[in-house]
């Protein structure tokens, strides 16, 4: 039987405007030409297969609100598992044929896609659990890999920070006033300490005492953390209680890894973050100017966004200090990060570092044959004082190049040129012919030969 034709102009356009995209915009986005998309959207024709497969692409959740619900997730699902390298490639109309015509096979295939995720996973922390001995998951690590298993995104925390936001907007907004006003209904009031030795916050009984060196933004933010805590109390320990965490150590911090994330909920509600980041391209300083925010704070936010059925932009982000040392990281992309020792020395993260103030862009492909524009700079967060060093390191923040018409950091790449070749680390790297290789894979020989002189003085076989 035929399937029936799809006209869906209304809500095509309230799609294209809630996205903060004009009309040519939105048909580069998609592939169209401006006269086409405009059929569509006057009703004048109805969704094809192609279109349907490049809404699968770009905006998944928003597809399901157009389609029925399941068959256009189903679509979407298809489309991110055949965009895998690893597979040979599927024209976009007999992926979404197969997903309408036999959903039985695709559902296979992508469950299939699902465990080999899976599967790659966990041969890398074993991988890399063997590299590192058998003592490396110490709590720090623990709580890491609790979030990243999480996909970065605590729904009932999130909620909840929506929902206070809300209530402290609807009273003049959610300033330093407003939370600190908040903070005292819970009988702790805010003072600061000019000190230089001072603590970036420190709770006294009835007092939150602030560092004078913070800020405007870390201010907010250490006023909003301590008012998650009290405000969000019983969420936050009913998530300890079911993490699965056994040191006392782990779920101390993660529980204080929870007030984080519930902060930053409050102070960058998801709904309203996630569209504002969509209407300017996730463009980083412009969001930090509306929420009142830390670069690295809106960078970071955005690697939460993965709400289901109203997700954002897949991104990954990661912070990495002067020696090399990843800090902080989540992937909600293809690519993941080594767990244990420094990044790939080819990666653009380590030239921001050095450089603090200055936005690098850099269009990367891993050895999977995966393309990344990735945004890094550069962040000196001061002391207060000339005898304490300020702490300098640097946060990227990138996303798979499919997704470069959101990444308005994409403008800055030739997409059709080369990318640079990089690794997870040299460990894990299975390039033979990489010049800036530190160690030898961990699951390849190696062959010395004294009669030739190599950058790399050993070849990988």
């Amino acid at each position: 039987m035929a399937t029936p034709r799809l006209y869906a102009g209304e809500r095509l356009r309230a799609l294209r405007r809630a996205a903060g995209l004009n009309q040519r915009a939105m048909a580069a986005r998609l592939g169209l030409s401006v006269s086409y998309l405009s059929q569509l959207e006057g009703d004048e024709r109805p969704l094809t297969a192609a279109v349907i497969a490049a809404l699968a692409r770009h905006h998944p959740q928003e597809l399901a609100a157009i389609a029925d619900e399941a068959p256009a997730r189903r679509v979407a699902a298809l489309a991110a598992a055949l965009a895998d390298p690893a597979l040979a490639p599927l024209p976009p109309e007999a992926a979404v044929r197969l997903a309408e015509e036999r959903p039985d096979i695709a559902d296979r295939l992508i469950a299939l896609h699902a465990a080999k995720r899976d599967a790659e996973e966990r041969l890398a922390v074993a991988e890399e659990t063997l590299v590192a001995g058998s003592d490396a998951r110490l709590p720090w690590e623990a709580v890491r890999d609790w979030f990243h298993a999480a996909g970065n995104y605590v729904d009932p925390l999130d909620r909840a920070g929506e929902a206070l936001a809300a209530t402290l907007a609807a009273g003049g907004g959610i300033g330093e006033t407003a939370l600190a006003a908040a903070l005292r209904d819970h009988g702790i009031a805010v003072a600061t300490d000019d000190d230089g030795d001072a603590p970036l916050a420190c709770d006294r009984p009835g007092l939150l005492v602030l560092a004078g060196a913070l800020p405007p933004e870390s201010r907010r933010f250490q006023i909003a953390h301590r008012l998650a805590t009290l405000a969000f109390a019983d969420p936050i320990a009913a998530v300890v209680a079911g993490s699965g965490l056994a040191s006392v150590a782990a779920r101390h911090l993660l529980e204080l890894g929870l007030a984080n994330y519930a902060a930053a909920a409050l102070l960058m509600p998801y709904e309203r973050y996630r569209a504002e980041a969509r209407r300017v391209r996730h463009d980083i300083d412009r969001l930090s100017r509306v929420f009142g925010i830390s670069f690295e704070q809106a960078c970071h936010r955005l690697s939460t966004l993965q709400r289901p059925g109203a997700a954002g932009v897949p991104f990954y982000f990661c912070r990495v200090d002067m020696a090399g040392n990843i800090t902080k990281r989540h992937s909600a992309t293809r690519l993941q990060f080594a767990r244990f020792g420094g990044a790939c020395p080819l990666w653009h993260v380590h030239e921001a570092a050095a450089i603090p103030d200055r936005i690098l862009v850099q269009q990367a492909e891993t050895p999977d044959g995966v393309r990344y524009i990735s945004m890094a700079k550069g962040l000196v967060k001061p002391s207060g004082r000339f005898t304490r060093a300020p702490r300098r390191f640097a946060v990227v923040l990138g996303c798979e190049a499919s997704h470069a018409a959101d990444f308005v950091y994409a403008d800055a790449v030739d997409r059709t040129g080369a990318a640079t070749p990089i690794g997870i680390s040299c460990r894990l790297c299975s390039r033979a012919d990489c010049d800036q290789r530190a160690f030898p894979p961990a699951d390849r020989a190696i062959a010395v030969e004294p009669e030739t002189r190599r950058i790399v003085p050993y070849r990988v076989v």
